[in-house]
């Protein structure tokens, strides 16, 4: 029996997470593409949406080495985790009849990439602060982003960069660096539960 994929694996630590009962397999939803494939932003993690009568399609674009068995680099796996968590979060808001907006979907990424990496299996450890702290630095300090401040999509990846720091800053602060994990899983799920406006005041009371 083979062993489940990255992304598989990462779904499912997110449903576990979340409270999520059922969503439907990331993995039936996956088209490799290589680095050279233009329309696909270099190569990234892209998730397509269609919307028609018959209701919405997607279709999650990631690197053809994000499928390959051996580990990934830390970039390639901060894709993996973006596209599945894109890829959740709307298959959970149709399932719950809820809209999602764009900043909502990069919000709520940028928030599963912190939590897979310093609290979840990635992390392949307890809670540590100092730990933490790099990871964090990595995900929201050392960024380069693809658009530039002053467009649409520069606009919405800094504000979700900036709400997720503070959200992740809290939940250290308030749970982790305290032992209350049941609690930050609570605040996770309320969070994750959240449209746009809640998340972002959530965030900002951080």
């Amino acid at each position: 029996m083979m062993a489940p994929s990255l992304p598989a694996r990462i779904q499912a630590e997110l449903c576990h997470t979340y409270g999520i009962p059922e969503a439907p397999p990331v993995e039936d939803f996956i088209q490799p593409i290589d680095e050279a494939d233009e329309a696909d932003e270099a190569g990234r993690e892209v998730l397509f949406v269609r919307e028609d009568e018959d209701g919405v399609s997607l279709a999650l674009h990631l690197p053809r080495a994000a499928l390959e068995p051996k580990s990934p680099p830390f970039d390639l796996l901060c894709q993996v985790v973006e596209g599945v968590s894109h890829f959740l979060y709307l298959a959970e808001r149709a399932r719950r009849e809820l809209p999602a907006t764009q900043l909502e979907l990069e919000l709520q990424a940028e928030v599963d990439k912190y939590v897979l990496l310093v609290h979840g299996p990635l992390a392949a450890r307890r809670f540590d602060p100092a730990r933490a702290a790099r990871i964090r630095a990595r995900l929201f300090e050392a960024v380069v982003y693809l658009h530039p401040p002053g467009t649409e999509r520069g606009d919405r990846y800094r504000l979700a960069n900036d709400l997720a720091a503070r959200f992740a800053g809290r939940l250290e602060e308030s749970f982790a660096r305290r032992g209350h994990f049941d609690r930050m899983r609570r605040a996770l799920r309320s969070f994750y539960a959240a449209g746009q406006s809640d998340k972002i005041t959530l965030a900002r009371a951080a």
